[in-house]
């Protein structure tokens, strides 16, 4: 049985006046025009017939700032949603919103329509990032927004991007640390991708911004996830939603999430081997792990069987499933 299934709901764009240096939403969600209410009600008929044996389903509302849609269509939107929850073919309600449209007298709305998940798109806890990035508001108010979203019993998210303008390694691991500190149950990794038709891509042309090498976006992103799974903040999403058009954006990769943990298997099993590299009992080992994280230990097109077969070209490494293993955990048993 499948434990969670998602029923999206694209509202691109909607609700959020500001844009961003990097915002394109038609482009991220691959999706323009308004969505009806009707749209509403017919996305979700049609995913609850394709979802059989599922333990949980929600309705998510992305694509845009939720909240900073008007009180009444909000209500329209979360009312329907809020049907199927209440007759059982639902299990939970999920919306994105920025953090600058949180107030107590939106959350008591979200309330009363038993919205379960709030995310937020905060980016960067680095004012200078928000300020570059035009985002319109500055750490103050992401802190103000966790804060009620909290006190009011929603499950909270948070959403990084890496590689924003004014951004550094530095500012990745105070926003991962910040975001530790905060305590949300979810998060979300985007490396940032240069679109057309956005302001970050004329700064680029411009020579003002230049956009993270596909190695650095890695290297980052795994200093932050790493962070963030240590102190057992569940990681939903690392890198965009795949599609035809966002696979010909600068910084765009398809397998990015594969990338940064086959880095953090390369890393664990080396750690494990190099305490065993000089033992002449064995010539063999077995990597076990999860059938989630099975394949990382070779890597993303076979990335880290090439680099284990050159550094330890005597030695053999098999792999295997262990399903009591913990995503990213990986066992190193040698073999005489």
């Amino acid at each position: 049985m499948k434990k969670h299934a998602i029923i999206p709901i694209f509202i691109s764009h909607r609700g959020c006046p500001n844009d961003c240096v990097f915002c394109n939403q038609k482009k991220i969600t691959s999706r323009e025009g308004d969505v009806t209410l009707d749209d509403v009600r017919n996305t979700i008929e049609q995913w609850l017939t394709t979802l059989n044996d599922v333990e949980t389903v929600e309705v998510s509302f992305y694509g845009g700032s939720f909240t900073g849609i008007p009180m009444e269509q909000q209500t329209a939107f979360l009312k329907i949603a809020k049907e199927y929850k209440d007759s059982g073919r639902i299990d939970a309600i999920h919306l994105s919103t920025r953090p600058d449209y949180i107030t107590r007298e939106i959350l008591d709305n979200l309330k009363a329509y038993s919205v379960d998940v709030i995310e937020l798109g905060v980016q960067s806890f680095s004012d200078e990032v928000l300020l570059a990035s035009g985002r319109g508001h500055d750490v103050s108010c992401v802190y103000e927004a966790c804060d009620l979203i909290k006190e009011y019993g929603f499950t909270l998210g948070i959403q990084l991007m890496i590689g924003l303008p004014g951004d550094s390694v530095e500012t990745c691991r105070y926003s991962a640390m910040e975001t530790v500190r905060i305590g949300p149950s979810i998060a979300r990794l985007y490396p940032t991708v240069t679109i057309e038709v956005t302001e970050l891509y004329s700064m680029m042309e411009r020579g003002e911004y230049s956009p993270l090498t596909l190695e650095e976006a890695v290297k980052r992103t795994k200093l932050m996830y790493e962070i963030l799974e240590d102190a057992g903040i569940n990681i939903i999403r690392v890198g965009l939603k795949s599609s035809e058009i966002m696979a010909r954006e600068i910084g765009f990769h398809p397998a990015f999430r594969q990338l940064v943990e086959s880095e953090i298997a390369k890393d664990r099993i080396e750690c494990a081997l190099a305490s065993l590299k000089d033992d002449p009992h064995f010539n063999a080992v077995t990597v076990s792990a999860n059938s989630h994280s099975y394949g990382n230990i070779f890597g993303h097109k076979g990335s880290n069987r090439e680099y284990f077969s050159k550094k330890y070209p005597h030695l053999i490494i098999k792999g295997a499933v262990d399903d009591g293993l913990r995503d990213n955990c990986y066992a190193v048993t040698p073999e005489p």
